[in-house]
């Protein structure tokens, strides 16, 4: 789902029990958890993310730690669960670095300016919100990732909408929307093979059984970014001739500059290492920048001409710090910004602290217990669907990783599915419908940070307009409650004797 692998670990991994831990104290580190987010956030309001939300994830962890302590697990346990955590999140890591650095020479290379010079021209503010969807589904099937989409053509689009004077919660909702679609259906997204590997599926068999689900919940997204979009009073349409006429004063645009997003796009889906192909990307953009914005490098530089010197600290300021291009529209300057490499390190804090409490929450058997709570309260096929979707919002909002979500339900229930007689693919279509497509809804899990943070948008700002992602799960439960497309098991016939 992400632009990274699963670690074959997380497959495999041992799910931590521990039979002196209550279902009271496991919940003991979530109540306290959600109990001091809720207060932090009331008092820091937004802000609350720059840094004092890492700490009280911190906080968490130690009330984590303090409950294992009193059930007999040693610091050693929960330290090397905690290592483990934060190991499997060093690729997502990686990858958030470079999509600072690609953001930074895509700007000033004009490739982002490019974008919405030309998006402006074509997208309708009226069918604006619906395109963003289609668009995005369209990028997301075929690279196999939400995160390469939000990177790169998501950027884009939020910076189009901004300048047609659309909320940018609308927008990135929208933009999630279609990317969560794509990567959820795509074969080439790992997601879409960690859940029926968990489930003891088959992956194009999951794939059609997903659609039964996905394809109605886009279809009501759909109509109402439609709606959404006969109703908006944009007030930057009136601008836009404007708008186009700044962007053009001062940068150069030109088709060529497009070679290097579909260069991207192209390596992803050929199955090229994902950071291989966002380090080319920012270098391309680098070169592509000397090219054809060579003014904009050299006053990055702080020079009045482009010589080598210059030309080295203008690409490496673009890649690592924040930059600023200045036009003649001041609705423009905010836009054409970047944070480079440096406007991701609060992203990469927010989920290292959060896998430290994810860490010790598994580490000292809670996830375990919680899940078999939930496990247990599951006395009819309705119920035991309703389990496991709840067992996977627990885990996005309590492990803060959707990996986890989707590897301990499907490692947990599994044996609860065969048992009820139900096909693995109901298990894997649930855990994506609900382990997968909300982790962006939780703003310290690994998806929630990276979008809100590579978008520019806090999760609360597009939680409601991310309609695909929270419709999901209702969709899964619908189904399961009308006994809609519930696929059983075939009984393998004796064989001859």
């Amino acid at each position: 789902m992400h632009s990274k692998k699963p670690d074959a670990h997380r497959q495999n991994e041992k799910i931590v029990e521990n039979k002196e831990l209550n279902i009271w104290e496991a919940l003991i580190p979530v109540i306290a958890l959600v109990g001091m987010l809720a207060y932090n956030v009331y008092v820091f309001g937004d802000d609350a993310l720059s840094g004092s939300n890492q700490f009280i994830l911190l906080l968490g962890g130690a009330v984590a730690a303090i409950v294992g302590f009193f059930n007999k697990v040693s610091y050693k346990q929960m330290l090397a669960e905690v290592a483990e955590n934060v190991k499997s999140t060093s690729g997502a890591l990686l990858i958030l670095l470079m999509v600072g650095a690609l953001s930074g020479t895509w700007l000033v290379s004009g490739i982002i300016p490019a974008m919405i010079y030309y998006g402006l021209q074509i997208l309708n503010p009226t069918i604006f919100l619906a395109a963003c969807v289609v668009i995005c589904a369209i990028i997301s099937i075929a690279t196999g990732s939400s995160w390469t989409t939000a990177a790169t053509v998501g950027i884009a689009l939020v910076g189009i909408g901004d300048a047609l004077g659309i909320s940018l919660g609308m927008t990135a909702g929208a933009v999630l929307s279609g990317a969560y679609f794509g990567d959820k259906l795509s074969p080439l997204s790992d997601t879409t093979n960690l859940a029926p590997a968990m489930a003891g599926g088959e992956l194009f068999s999951h794939i059609r059984y997903m659609t039964m689900t996905t394809v109605p919940t886009i279809l009501v997204t759909l109509v109402v970014f439609i709606i959404i979009g006969f109703t908006l009073d944009t007030s930057g349409t009136a601008d836009t001739a404007a708008i186009l006429s700044s962007i053009d004063n001062t940068f150069n645009i030109n088709g060529w500059l497009f070679l290097v997003p579909l260069a991207v796009i192209f390596m992803i889906v050929k199955k090229a290492p994902p950071l291989l192909a966002l380090l080319i990307g920012t270098l391309m953009g680098g070169v592509f920048a000397l090219i054809f914005q060579p003014g904009i490098v050299a006053g990055i530089a702080g020079a009045s001409q482009l010589n080598f010197e210059s030309a080295y600290k203008g690409i490496l300021n673009a890649i690592t710090v924040k930059t600023s291009i200045a036009t003649e529209n001041a609705a423009l300057n905010d836009l054409f910004s970047s944070k480079g490499m440096a406007g991701m390190l609060g992203t990469i804090w927010l989920i290292i602290c959060a896998m430290v409490f994810g860490g010790i929450m598994d580490g000292i058997g809670a996830l375990s217990r919680i899940t078999k709570s939930l496990l247990s309260m599951a006395k009819t096929t309705f119920g035991l669907f309703a389990s496991t979707v709840g067992s996977c919002l627990a885990l996005n909002v309590t492990a803060s990783d959707q990996y986890l979500a989707i590897v301990v339900p499907g490692k947990m229930f599994s044996k609860a599915y065969a048992d009820r007689g139900l096909a693995p693919e109901n298990l894997s279509r649930t855990l994506e419908d609900s382990g997968t497509v909300t982790s962006v809804l939780v703003p310290w899990n690994t998806c929630g940070a990276y979008h809100s943070g590579v978008l520019g948008v806090s999760v609360g700002e597009y939680f409601f307009y991310a309609i695909f992602n929270w419709l999901s799960p209702m969709m899964t439960l619908l189904f399961a409650a009308f006994h809609i497309k519930i696929k059983q098991l075939v009984a393998t016939p004796e064989p001859v004797q």
